[in-house]
């Protein structure tokens, strides 16, 4: 874990940075380089906060409201006022490490320079994370349209002193209390400031890259487990061969093939049938297409991963100081880009879960198993074996589906028809982040399953690479045996799923996996 401070600069952030920042409590910093841009654009601000033109957001009101010219006199109560009242959420606490992710998107666009905040605004976020105090934001208020405005609301609110927020240790504080327990000076905001604090898609690109993190260890798991499958189900390993893989180009499916066929090397279990004698000439299409599936989800991951690198490289406000110190209005702050690929990841989860559920039936099914026992039960009809755990797996995989239903198609008008078409990619990234915890619990199945079939091959061996991850499962749940009480087993092969100990299993053997 790399717990060292990042530094925040006129570039953009990386996605190991944001998950540093996020998961593993790094600190922040702004750099030199940042702290005079953001200086250069609020002096910018200020001097057109003396122009009797109005100016949308530095002295007017906001959304419908923009025709009313603000006083001088009223302009701190106005961005004050702002943040209170679009910190309008509702529902449960959004997890600690979303909210420290959209803090550090938020600071990233503040240190362009291009936002017309002053330089403390932008060092009192990156003390606030550092010193590991995390805004309480809540589940319900963002329409993913002119930004993640409520939860981003919930966190400025922490910044100027209100609202709540949770220290490292999950104490809930009065945000005053705990910034001055840790020498934080609340900011009272000056103009357009209030308005800088929310205007951005900091929420859903945050558990965008979260959730990027999180497949890439899912999709190798994922191969690991239908290497296992077709070891297990006396699957052919002909069809994962290069040249066949080759003359279908997509990259992803070619590395899906080369992983599983990494997993299955030197199999005794494959080798047992794989002589002239065998007689199954095909797999069903779950155990034989399982690198095209795995690998399309691989690419459209790797489409989301080039929408998100772009997000990271923006300054998303509005309005925005250009480089030649012109103050727009744009509609940079739409989630569309983002919230199109939230939803398309969510679709790639429920298949993946989707083919991964029906190749564990496969061995439940004495009918598809080739000889193991009916639901791998140790003494069939007195014992159930592993039939309800593919229950568990299908009634995720019926979730899963109801969440691959895209959010970013709905739009609900707002603020007097103001904002009458937004992007709901609040909704989709918080969707995808269940949707992702399905997944890693489908495969956990799959992989617990796999196991005890394999081992019911006995006196025939897994390949060296399926006895590694065999031997890690082991290490918390028993074997082949009477029936036990599966629901904790279950979650334990899941936390070895999630904390990638079985890809690393796996990988002991076989070396780093694509």
């Amino acid at each position: 874990m790399n717990t060292e401070a990042v530094v925040v600069g006129i570039g953009p952030v990386t996605f190991d940075e944001v998950v540093r920042v996020a998961r593993d409590g790094a600190a922040v910093t702004v750099s030199d380089e940042s702290l005079d841009a953001i200086a250069k654009s609020r002096a910018r601000i200020e001097e057109l906060a003396n122009d009797p033109k109005p100016v949308y957001g530095v002295s007017t009101g906001f959304g419908a409201l923009a025709t009313r010219h603000i006083p001088h006199e009223l302009r701190t109560q106005l961005q004050r006022s702002l943040i209170r009242s679009h910190a309008a959420g509702s529902g449960s606490e959004v997890e600690q490490e979303v909210v420290r992710a959209m803090m550090l998107l938020r600071l990233s666009t503040l240190a362009t320079g291009r936002t017309g905040v002053r330089p403390e605004v932008a060092q009192t976020y990156a003390a606030m994370l550092s010193a590991g105090l995390t805004p309480v934001v809540y589940e319900y208020g963002s329409l993913g349209c002119s930004g993640d405005l409520a939860p981003l609301a919930h966190v400025a609110l922490s910044v100027i002193g209100e609202g709540s927020v949770r220290t490292a240790d999950g104490e809930l504080l009065p945000s005053a209390d705990a910034l001055a327990r840790h020498g934080i000076e609340p900011i009272v905001l000056a103009e357009k400031e209030g308005l800088a604090l929310i205007n951005g898609t900091d929420g859903m690109l945050g558990m965008l890259v979260l959730a990027l993190r999180d497949l890439d260890a899912l999709l190798k798991l994922a191969d690991v487990a239908a290497a296992m499958s077709v070891e297990g189900l006396l699957g052919t390993t002909r069809v994962f061969a290069a040249d066949l893989h080759a003359i279908r180009p997509h990259p992803g499916q070619s590395d899906a093939a080369a992983n599983m066929r990494l997993v299955l090397a030197e199999s005794p279990i494959v080798a047992s049938h794989s002589g002239p004698d065998c007689s199954l000439v095909q797999d069903a299409y779950s155990l034989r297409c399982a690198p095209q599936v795995a690998g399309a989800a691989r690419d459209t991951v790797e489409h989301a991963r080039t929408v998100a690198a772009r997000e990271l490289a923006s300054a998303v406000d509005n309005p925005v100081v250009t480089l030649d110190g012109r103050v727009e209005s744009n509609g940079n702050f739409h989630g569309a880009p983002v919230a199109y690929v939230l939803d398309f990841l969510a679709i790639v989860v429920a298949d993946l879960a989707s083919i991964s559920e029906r190749r564990t039936d496969r061995f439940l099914d004495v009918a598809r198993s080739h000889g193991l026992n009916p639901f791998l039960a140790d003494d069939p009809g007195v014992d159930s074996g592993h039939m309800i755990a593919q229950y568990t797996q299908a009634a995720i995989v019926s979730e899963l589906k109801r969440l691959a239903n895209p959010a970013s198609v709905d739009s609900i008008p707002s603020s007097a028809m103001q904002e009458d078409h937004v992007s709901m990619g609040w909704s989709a990234a918080r969707k995808l982040r269940r949707a992702i915890d399905g997944l890693t619990r489908v495969l956990a199945v799959e992989v617990y399953t796999a196991a005890r079939g394999i081992e019911m091959r006995a006196p025939l061996a897994a390949s060296p690479a399926t006895a590694a991850v065999i031997a890690a499962v082991r290490e918390s749940v028993p074997g082949p045996g009477t029936d036990r009480y599966l629901s904790p087993e279950i979650d334990a092969v899941v936390a070895m799923a999630g904390s990638g100990v079985l890809v690393a299993a796996a990988e002991s053997v076989t070396g780093s996996l694509a």
